[in-house]
């Protein structure tokens, strides 16, 4: 089901949360639609491929489909890139680092021309008539990882950095956090394990402190909506021992 994230007539956002079944790992597809020009972020992968151009069609009827977005290289955010080249005119957009390795997802050599490499530094992506901006937000868990701001809607989809995949079951993803406190449970052990170290997530919560950020919605689980649960965010996760914080030479031990 989607659903409507901001829309001001001219330019949308839309979230797809319910597409994953059967035991997959729960994630989250968005839309984003400015003056008849749209760019899909991190669609998934086959999975959810015919069921998110099922669910879209609606708002692409009338819409060239610019852009497909893939903030890493991992299976959830864009194993199913060859679909995207093959039934559409769009182009993909991913990591510098992880372009030479779209080759295991697509038929080698046959959409080069259609592959752009996102540098190091980030790039501002022009779509219709807003500037999305591609930010880095490199070992948040990925080496080469991108987030994308949009500065119409204020949202900032941050990919895995704030993730939750362990939710209850009676919790709804498409709802935002309303009680910070007792959501860290569900992202503590992701965030712990896959976030590089304490240092880059600290330098990922200054970068990003200079965008004005009214909502942040991850790839997996529920959001934060709000300068209030966004500040609640990043002080948690600038404050967060992650990765190689916690390793010992323990960690390193032959079995």
């Amino acid at each position: 089901m989607a659903q409507k994230l901001y829309d001001n007539g001219t330019h949308q956002c839309i979230g797809f949360y319910d597409l994953i079944s059967n035991g997959g790992v729960q994630a989250n597809q968005f839309l984003v639609i400015d003056s008849n020009h749209s760019a899909f972020i991190d669609p998934g992968g086959m999975i959810v491929y015919k069921d998110l151009l099922m669910c879209s069609a609606k708002f692409l009827s009338n819409t060239k489909l610019d852009y497909v977005i893939g903030s890493h290289q991992e299976p959830d955010a864009l194993s199913s890139v060859e679909k995207w080249l093959v039934e559409t005119d769009g182009k993909i957009v991913v990591p510098t680092l992880w372009k030479r390795f779209m080759s295991h997802y697509v038929t080698p050599g046959q959409f080069n021309h259609r592959i752009i490499g996102i540098p190091d530094q980030g790039m501002i992506l022009q779509l219709g008539q807003t500037r999305l901006k591609i930010i880095p937000a490199h070992f948040l868990h990925s080496e080469g990882n991108f987030q994308c701001y949009d500065p119409i809607s204020k949202i900032l989809f941050s990919g895995d950095m704030g993730a939750s995949l362990f939710l209850r079951y009676s919790e709804k993803v498409d709802q935002p956090v309303e009680d910070f406190d007792n959501h860290i449970a569900n992202m503590e052990s992701f965030h712990r394990r896959c976030m590089a170290c304490n240092k880059v997530c600290r330098y990922w919560v200054n970068m990003v402190r200079d965008l004005d950020v009214e909502w942040i919605i991850p790839q997996h689980g529920r959001s934060f909506k709000g300068k209030v649960m966004v500040e609640r965010f990043f002080k948690w996760i600038e404050e967060l021992q992650c990765g190689t914080d916690l390793v010992t030479q323990k960690t390193y031990s032959i079995p």
